[in-house]
């Protein structure tokens, strides 16, 4: 099912629910509803939105997401459900109970997958090419870091060679763009994890002690070149800071059309089918690892 996105960001509103509905307002009154188990993902911007203790709740008992922004305009926290499957247990000793030699195979084919896709980003020039062929170096576990040549390949490309440009997490509105991107993309992947019966905290190759969501920053890196690709058209198309359009587009992301395995859906649809297949390669029942492609070219 196609799960709709609710962002609130240019005026303040009260969410609320009534009879299974989520229900907004402004000033008192009314000025939409939604049904509760038709919303994803509700992404919070305004700083003057309130809730009720039921809305909160019943999004994420019918598994959705609720991203609060900050004041830079960033996630600064995800709310998700923590899960109801019914073999939560099981999953999470497979977690744990993952081989080494499992987890690093898994992790070469996540960091294939994610050279792979920038290389589609830069479709045409010759840094794509490049990165093509560095796709085939990456061993079991990468062991020789070609993710972070590649990762070096990739950013001085992504923008015209007369535009300046550093990948820095606390950085310009570039970054800032792609942050925001990561982070609602993160969100989805965690959703679609617990989802599963899977904890997000542990993770097959980031394992910091501090983090929550190890598991999706793994899951996420083939996924990164989507967020990528969409900030990079945006800057072609004139469009350089975060506002309402920017934050939109990519929001948009959450319904893309992806391929995997053959057949094609929008991305928060067929990234549950994804989840589900790194845990059959955690359970041995098989080694190759697809990810949610995005089904058209670039450019």
């Amino acid at each position: 099912m196609l799960k709709r996105t609710i962002e609130i960001s240019s005026q303040p509103t009260h969410l609320s629910m009534r009879h299974g509905q989520i229900t907004l307002s402004r000033d008192g009154e009314p000025i939409g509803s939604v049904p509760c188990e038709d919303v994803g993902t509700v992404v919070v911007d305004h700083p003057q939105t309130t809730y009720t203790h039921a809305v909160l709740r019943d999004i994420v008992a019918q598994g959705g997401t609720v991203v609060i922004c900050g004041h830079d305009h960033q996630p600064a926290g995800v709310l998700i459900p923590l899960g109801s499957h019914c073999q939560i247990v099981q999953r999470t000793r497979e977690q744990i109970e993952a081989t080494l030699p499992t987890r690093k195979r898994i992790w070469q084919q996540l960091i294939q997958g994610k050279i792979s896709e920038a290389s589609r980003v830069l479709e045409g020039l010759d840094s794509g090419k490049r990165l093509r062929a560095l796709v085939r170096q990456v061993r079991s576990g990468d062991p020789t870091n070609v993710e972070a040549r590649a990762a070096k390949l990739f950013w001085q490309s992504w923008l015209p060679n007369e535009v300046a440009f550093r990948r820095d997490h606390d950085g310009d509105d570039f970054n800032g763009l792609l942050n925001y991107g990561y982070a609602i993309i993160r969100a989805l992947i965690s959703r679609a994890i617990v989802s599963a019966g899977y904890a997000p905290a542990i993770g097959i190759h980031h394992h910091h002690r501090g983090n929550p969501f190890c598991l999706s920053d793994d899951l996420i890196e083939p996924l990164r070149p989507l967020v990528d690709g969409c900030v990079r058209g945006l800057f072609l198309a004139g469009h350089f800071e975060i506002n309402r359009n920017t934050k939109t587009r990519l929001l948009g992301l959450l319904n893309l059309t992806t391929e995997l395995g053959g057949e094609h859906g929008p991305l928060n649809v067929v990234v549950h089918r994804y989840v589900n297949q790194f845990g059959a390669c955690l359970r041995g029942e098989t080694k190759t690892l697809d990810y949610p492609k995005r089904a058209t070219p670039w450019n």
